[in-house]
């Protein structure tokens, strides 16, 4: 039987506030449906139990950054350090267009069953193939490797935090401050 999509992604974003207001341990299906306006058995006919509403939840999120993501490597093709520094960039502005969404990606909460885990560590896997690549590409140690996969994901986190809670103001300044940053982890020079 399909599932009615419309109704499947209402429950989706009912769940991410729900998340956002509540966490995963007060997580409630109930709610959920509450705020969608039906019936407390109606989040059953799309997704089986709790795990599978949160593990939708991060497989929606996922496929809006991946999305995403696409689109901005293939803004630059063949450009490895244009794509790692606008993908970095990218996701920057997707937590910060998007802070329902951040409140999961950031969540640390061992309730969280394991699928669900796996599925939202996957959230940065191009971003460290990118880093990859373009390190490989260079020559640049593994060492060095692990060392700017580190930098480069704690500026995206610390700024996106940042300039969240108003403590770095959104200006093309300073977003072109942090991109300048972030290019400057992998010049060579």
């Amino acid at each position: 039987m399909p599932h009615d999509e419309p109704m499947r992604e209402r429950l989706i974003l009912a769940g991410i506030q729900e998340i956002q207001h509540s966490g995963v341990q007060g997580f409630s299906i109930r709610r959920v449906a509450s705020n969608c306006g039906v019936s407390c058995a109606a989040p059953y006919k799309h997704f089986a139990d709790k795990a599978a509403l949160l593990l939708a939840i991060v497989e929606y999120i996922n496929r809006q950054w991946y999305a995403q993501q696409d689109r901005v490597i293939a803004a630059f093709p063949g450009d490895i350090k244009a794509q790692l520094v606008e993908v970095s960039m990218a996701y920057i502005r997707f937590l910060l267009d998007n802070p329902h969404f951040r409140s999961i990606i950031m969540l640390r909460d061992t309730t969280m069953d394991d699928a669900s885990r796996l599925c939202k560590g996957q959230l940065s896997e191009r971003s460290k193939q990118l880093i990859h690549e373009y390190c490989q590409a260079v020559a640049m140690p593994p060492d060095v490797e692990l060392r700017k996969t580190f930098v480069v994901r704690s500026l995206i986190y610390g700024a996106s935090l940042m300039l969240d809670n108003g403590e770095l103001p959104h200006t093309p300044l300073v977003m072109e401050t942090i991109r300048a940053t972030i290019c400057r982890e992998f010049d060579l020079d």
